[in-house]
Order: structure tokens, then sequence, then C-alpha cells
């Protein structure tokens, strides 16, 4: 099954992964050791899975989400957040036992990510017998999206479900020291997402983020393995893609970068709602990368302005 296959548009879009706060720090000034530097700090819902699923939210796409959360506060107000946007989080995991997950991003003073650090332990609770149990969510889901947090065995079950159910799989690789967790399931992976630096590490050869052509062989040689579309994204010099029909390159849009986070998540969301609408790999990427600009430009980690005529509008159509 691959993305050109005939698919519902409203049909529901199953995502499965992370969630947690997010604490941004943006220094107004160069860091130096044993110095405090002023910063404008933001808190923020994240996690890659709940951005993935906001985004869709927000393109008007019906989300079912499965994570794990605290039965606190934070958990609560992040699933609160979702649910307020439409998303049925009736799947997800809330517990007294488990901390929400957090993540704190340390900006350069230009904008772009120095340091990440993230305490994301919760998603652990999403084993395969809490996902067999939640099993009829994969029913009727067109597209499922699953990130490299979850643990292999769960990931094993989530792939075999979603096979079971005839659900088209995207996913993330979310760090080059998780993405070896994809590795067995790429002939499963109708859509993935990773940077240069994971490319290079699933593919144990070099990709450097300023050689196009580099990234394109890591993307052809993912579609080798099996994947339908993957998709290589280079930052500041956009996206490679390829599949079994062709290949390409789509330039980053020109934006401020206000904050990085989140901007991976938007590209890969709008992505699997433009396939799921019935749009061409070339078109979808580059749907995909103004969503990414959006991102980039906001405040937020998820852009609320984002929808399908904001993103025409910034590829000036």
């Amino acid at each position: 099954m691959a993305y050109w296959d005939t698919a519902d548009p409203q049909a529901p879009v199953l995502v499965i992964g992370t969630a947690g706060v997010d604490l941004i720090a943006h220094p107004q000034g160069e860091l130096q050791i044993w110095h405090r530097i002023p910063a404008r700090v933001r808190r923020a819902f994240g996690g890659v899975a709940r951005n993935v699923a906001e985004n869709l939210a927000r393109l008007g796409q019906p989300v079912r989400f499965i994570t794990a959360v605290g039965d606190e506060p934070a958990g609560r107000a992040l699933l609160a957040h979702l649910e307020a946007l439409g998303v049925d989080t009736t799947a997800s995991l809330r517990a007294p036992d488990l901390e929400t997950g957090h993540y704190i991003g340390l900006l350069y003073p230009q904008g772009g990510l120095q340091y990440g650090v993230y305490d994301l332990r919760a998603v652990d609770a999403l084993t395969p017998a809490y996902l067999r149990a939640q099993q009829e969510m994969f029913a009727g889901a067109a597209w499922g999206f699953v990130d490299a947090n979850v643990r292999p065995q769960a990931l094993r079950t989530v792939f075999s479900l979603a096979r079971r159910h005839g659900v088209r799989m995207a996913a993330d690789a979310t760090s080059a020291q998780l993405v070896h967790r994809l590795k067995p399931h790429l002939a499963r992976i109708t859509l993935l997402t990773l940077n240069h630096v994971e490319a290079a590490a699933l593919l144990e050869r070099p990709v450097d983020q300023r050689d196009v052509t580099q990234a394109l062989d890591a993307a052809r040689a993912l579609v080798a393995q099996g994947v339908g579309l993957a998709l290589v994204t280079l930052a500041e010099f956009g996206v490679c893609y390829a599949t079994e029909d062709g290949q390409g390159h789509i330039p980053a849009l020109r934006t401020e970068v206000v904050d990085p986070t989140g901007a991976g998540d938007a590209l890969t969301a709008t992505v699997i709602y433009s396939l799921q609408q019935g749009l061409e790999p070339d078109e979808a990427v580059r749907l995909g990368t103004a969503a990414a600009a959006l991102t980039l430009r906001s405040q937020g980690t998820v852009a609320s302005n984002l929808s399908l005529e904001t993103l025409y509008e910034a590829l000036g159509l």
C-alpha cells in the first residue's frame, strides 16, 4: 500500500508517540561559561507526535491520538488543549504514577537550536499490551504516524496492527540515536521524515547538509529498502525526497527563524494531510516546506494560523 492508493480524505489519522511540555530559552546575548545571560523563555505543549496531531487538526483532519501523560495538571491540560481542537484522545494513557514529558531547548541568540534535552520516559508506558488493547483506534484510519521515541517492542506492535487494519504508516526518525529503531520496519513505512544527520546514521554513510546530491542519494537508498516516500530535510537548504517514480529537491522558503522547535513536525503533518487529499508528492512536500516556514517564524511549537489557505499564500499561489 502506498501514498498513491485512494484514501478517504476525511478518514482519521492515528497519531502515536510522545507528548510533553516544552521550555524554550532564547538568550539575548552569547553564552559564557559561569555567566548568567538574560533570555526570553516560553512554555508550550510539545512532543513530536503531539505536534503532528495538532498540525493535522489545524488543517481540518480528524485525528486520533495515543500518548502517555501523568494524571496531573500538565498532562490534563495538554490533552484538553488537543481535545479543544477536535482531537480524539480517549485512547491516551493517563496515569498518576507517570510524569508528563518535558523538553528543554536552548537557542542561539540568532534563533537556531543550540542545545536540547528531554525527559520523555512516560512514552515507555505505551507497551505492546496497552497498544493491542487500543487496536480499535486503527480501524478506519487511513494513515498512522509514530515517532521513534516509542520503544522497539511497542513499535513492532504498532506496525503489526497497522498492517492488520490496512493503515498507511508515516514515521519520524526523532534523533540519530533513535533512528535505528525504525530500520526493521522500513518496508512498512509509506512516509519517512528524517534530517541529514539521522539519514547518515541510519544508512551509515555521509549526508552533508549542503550537498543535495548526497541527500537525494540517501532518499533513494531508503526507497530501495521499501520506504514509499522518503524525505531528507536540510534545514535552510530545503528538503530532498524520493519515491519509486521520481525524486526532487524543494528549496526552503526564506523566512525569519524565531524558533525552530516543531518545524519538522509541521512538514510531516502537512505532507500526510496533502497525500490523503490526493496531492502528488512534489506538491505535498512544497506545502510541507510552507508549513515549516510558518512554524519557524512563530513563537509557539505549532503555528496557530496554520491552514491550507495560509500555506498556499506562503507559496505565493
